[in-house]
């Protein structure tokens, strides 16, 4: 990674600092060439690998040429290869990629290679924060029991983990209860500059979960890759991809003193999904970004993957060595990074019209007009102003079922269900709120606003407000640092009364794993068919993510989550209505509440300080005595234990052989499953609960297990057993041939309605192939590679959809399914296809990137489709079978 033998870029290295002439660096500047001084900083930051790790075999002059070229190779579908500095996972992602690195020993092994290389050649890290589950809250013990709990759920997920960083090098696990990745990431692991084997150069890298591009906040380049993709990576393989436009994000103006960054980046998402970035880079700068700190930025970064961009990229800037500061770094380092950054042209000053590059296209943002705001009820780009929310939620009520409507029929739009709960009745109407979660690295990496919601806890209890004891709170954060500063700034006490305990360091609601509501409520909301309400400060609130009893889930600031909570409901327009009315029967409205920047500002400089984050991270790898204790195996090749439920050695590499066979034409292939738009990674390959009576929960049965022990989808994917029945599990899951939802579709040689995983059994016995039929965004949200492994091994051979999410896209290629594209105008309905014709797909031997194939229908009909395979290295990984298949057989080869 820092440099290669016969470099032909060799002559423009030089010493960072004369007096210690072995520390060095490429000096991009050194190339003389005007074009550098132009290019967005995202796009050097692509360059100086090209250049570093240019040894004319992946890498070539060629492809550092095109990258300096970028302002007229931008929009050629050029392919140019980068190399990250390193890989971040996280375990359920992370599990599922030691499995197959595990199995490829065994692969390589058995056709004669040397197993031991199989293993990562850049540094990856590895953060336990998937796991922890909402089982406990509103307790001063909660984060102890749910601690506890994870550990013995997960403990052979855990173990098997512990052998993974034994066997592999450069593989480092961050145990379970020290924080969620990204945050651990900001706050610890990045290096901003690496100062490695003797040279310097800027930290990057992947990650198997779509929002690593939060790191982008801090001057880090980064994004979320499949699991599949990041484990060639791992293994020395450059990623391919195609050199992206860059869209200038311009901020400017100042933001009102009520605005919090959670309402920022909700305005940032729904405008950029407008102007349409998938695929594109996008790279702030103007004025107004000086005047946003690195968790404000981080925070933008993170939604990245909500408006479909690749990257969201803010230069280093000064704000960012403060940072840097203020997190505990070391002063030497603070010095090499500012240096060499400066050395390279890739330090920013914000201020200076004169660095701005050039950019394929300029959008523009005054922060002055944003304004407070939430997203939903089922989609984080749907943005709803505060005081729009009463009315918005009313309309979507009586809409038609889709994102912005559940059909509820007018007459039941006021009805209310009475229940008792700890010997007290409460009523539940329609948007009564049940889940109020303090969670996710999006905000818990923010003090501004993770104080601002404790200073907005303080106000209230003085104001004599509560919260419902019925309601699921919880506040769960991204590190040990935020509870150090609420603590030490005396906020933690009033965000225990209000019931926001702390319940857990990990992901939680945000991923779905926000454990079980009270029965009563849940009795309630399916005795009046209610559109219960979550409220989550996180990134995601796709249908049936957050707990299959929140209908309507909305994206908040942190405040706006407490707000909401004490309210009871989303039906409330907070500049009309109280509140609340307090025991003395006063009004109390938001605004009474509500604490501004400058409040909020006064109390992070005071208690957010360095001392704290080294305090922290100093024991963040030996803090957890139960994972300390653990013991783990150390041979170099697994020994599988044929009785687990956790961890299986998968099917993918049975019976492979060093020869490669001949793209095949799909024959006859029957449609399992025939969707609309936005298919999330959620429905395809849901992570959180297993139903009792799916599919996966009659295997886990019949091998003993009792529902309280099936854990989450999550949690097992390190059984392909399991996640292949889980694969279209969503209960949530919309399939056109069903007109409703259910995780159930037609087989269509008989007409019966079954479980997918029973349906595509029944196809595979009978040696049929299948196809699925999406609308636009298919594979949105989490960056998941069972959404596409499990699929495999449903017997799919391909996906024709109108458009892809990009990282989707990426694991389909990397299984060797095919993903296929209808041309520009063409859709399912304009060509009149039902899903019940057998397809036909004709593939030649000779494949080119985005080559145009035909369709031929059983009814006779024929039409034309692109092949998304996108690149030459694309096409060789299919003509293999995959990336994992390609990966072995070059590992394997003498």
């Amino acid at each position: 990674m820092s440099g290669t033998v016969n470099n032909p870029f060799q002559h423009i290295v030089e010493s960072l600092d004369p007096k210690d002439p072995k520390q060095q660096f490429y000096n991009l500047s050194k190339l003389g060439d005007p074009r550098y001084d132009r290019l967005p900083f995202s796009i050097r930051v692509l360059l100086e690998s090209a250049v570093r790790n240019c040894d004319e075999f992946l890498v070539k002059q060629s492809d550092v040429e095109s990258i300096l070229n970028w302002k007229q190779t931008q929009t050629q579908t050029v392919e140019v290869p980068f190399r990250p500095a390193r890989v971040i996972l996280q375990d359920f992602t992370g599990v599922p990629a030691v499995v197959d690195f595990a199995a490829m020993r065994d692969a390589v092994m058995k056709l004669g290679g040397d197993p031991e290389k199989i293993n990562p050649v850049c540094p990856a890290d590895l953060v336990i924060d998937h796991s922890i589950q909402v089982d406990f809250n509103r307790k001063s013990d909660s984060l102890q029991k749910n601690q506890d709990l994870e550990f013995d759920r997960n403990r052979e997920r855990f173990q098997f983990l512990k052998w993974g960083s034994k066997a592999f090098r450069n593989m480092r696990i961050i145990p379970p209860g020290s924080g969620i990745v990204h945050q651990v990431n900001l706050e610890y692991l990045a290096r901003v500059v690496f100062n490695y084997d003797g040279y310097f150069y800027p930290d990057s890298l992947v990650g198997t979960d779509s929002h690593t591009t939060m790191i982008d906040g801090l001057g880090v380049l980064g994004w979320g890759v499949g699991g599949i993709e990041a484990e060639a990576v791992m293994l020395g393989q450059p990623i391919s991809m195609v050199l992206p436009e860059v869209v200038g994000y311009k901020l400017c103006g100042t933001p009102d003193k009520f605005i919090t960054s959670t309402d920022i980046v909700l305005t940032v998402t729904k405008h950029l999904r407008q102007v349409g970035v998938v695929g594109k880079f996008v790279e702030f700068f103007g004025p107004g970004v000086a005047q946003l700190s690195i968790a404000d930025r981080a925070t933008i970064a993170n939604m990245c993957p909500e408006y479909g961009a690749t990257a969201a990229f803010f230069p280093v800037d000064k704000v960012s060595i403060q940072y840097l500061k203020q997190t505990g770094r070391e002063a030497e380092k603070l010095s090499y990074v500012t240096k060499y950054l400066k050395a390279v042209a890739m330090f920013r000053d914000y201020n200076d019209v004169s660095q701005d590059p050039d950019f394929t296209q300029v959008v523009e943002l005054d922060l002055s007009t944003v304004v407070p705001c939430c997203s939903g009820p089922k989609r984080p780009q749907d943005r709803i102003p505060v005081s729009d929310m009463k009315q918005d939620f009313e309309t979507c009520l009586g809409a038609k079922q889709g994102f912005k409507g559940f059909q509820m029929a007018p007459e039941r739009h006021s009805v209310l269900v009475p229940f008792q709960f700890n010997g007290k009745e409460y009523k539940l109407s329609h948007g009564s709120v049940v889940i109020a979660a303090i969670t996710s690295c999006t905000n818990t990496s923010n003090p501004s606003v993770m104080l601002g919601a404790g200073l907005l806890a303080k106000k209230a209890i003085e104001c004599g407000l509560s919260v419902k004891p019925y309601i699921k709170t919880s506040l769960s954060p991204g590190s040990g640092v935020v509870t150090y500063y609420l603590k030490e700034s005396g906020v933690m006490d009033f965000l225990s009364q209000l019931g926001f305990e702390v319940v857990g360091y990990g992901c939680m609601t945000c991923i779905g794993n926000s454990g079980p509501l009270p029965e009563p409520v849940v009795e309630a909301i399916t005795q009046g068919d209610l559109v219960a309400a979550g409220v989550l400060s996180g990134n995601r609130n796709f249908e049936g993510r957050v707990h299959p009893n929140t209908r309507a889930n909305y994206l908040a600031s942190p405040p706006l989550v407490i707000a909401y909570a004490i309210a009871g409901t989303v039906r409330i327009d907070f500049e009309q209505e109280p509140i609340a009315i307090n025991s003395e029967g006063r009004e109390i409205f938001l605004r009474d509440i509500w604490p501004t920047r400058e409040e909020i500002q006064a109390v992070e400089r005071t208690f957010v300080i360095p001392s704290m984050f080294k305090e922290v991270y100093e024991k963040i790898e030996k803090v957890n005595e139960r994972w300390n204790t653990l013991v783990a195996p150390s041979d170099k090749l697994y020994t599988w234990d044929p009785n687990s439920t956790y961890i299986k050695s998968p099917p993918f590499f049975d019976g492979l052989t060093m020869q490669l066979q001949p793209p095949r034409s799909i024959m006859d292939a029957y449609v399992l499953l025939n969707f609309g738009d936005s298919v999330t990674t959620d429905h395809i390959s849901p992570a959180g609960n297993i139903a009792r009576n799916s599919p996966a929960a009659h295997y886990l049965t019949n091998r003993g297990l009792t529902p309280r022990d099936f854990n989450s989808y999550g949690s097992r994917r390190g059984n392909d057993a399991v996640m292949a029945r889980g694969t279209f599990a969503n209960i949530r899951l919309l399939n056109k041939f069903l007109n409703k939802q259910a995780p159930h579709t037609i087989y269509l040689p008989t007409g019966e309605v079954l479980d997918v995983f029973d349906a595509a059994e029944r196809y595979q016995q009978s040696g049929v192939p299948l196809l699925v039929l999406a609308g636009k965004e298919y594979g949105s949200g989490s960056s998941r590679d069972w959404a596409a492994k499990g699929p495999f091994l449903l017997g799919i051979k391909a996906v024709l959809a109108e458009s892809y999410e990009r990282i989707h896209r990426s694991n389909l290629v990397g299984m060797g399914v095919i993903p296929l594209e209808y041309l520009s105008g063409d859709t399912a309905d304009s060509l009149g296809l039902t899903g019940r014709e057998r397809y036909t797909i004709i593939i030649p031997e000779q494949l080119t990137p985005r080559m145009i194939v035909d369709v031929k229908l059983d009814t006779g009909k024929t039409f034309q489709v692109r092949m998304r395979f996108d690149t030459d290295v694309e096409l060789t990984y299919f003509h293999h079978g995959g990336i994992l298949n390609y990966m072995i057989r070059k590992m394997s080869e003498n």
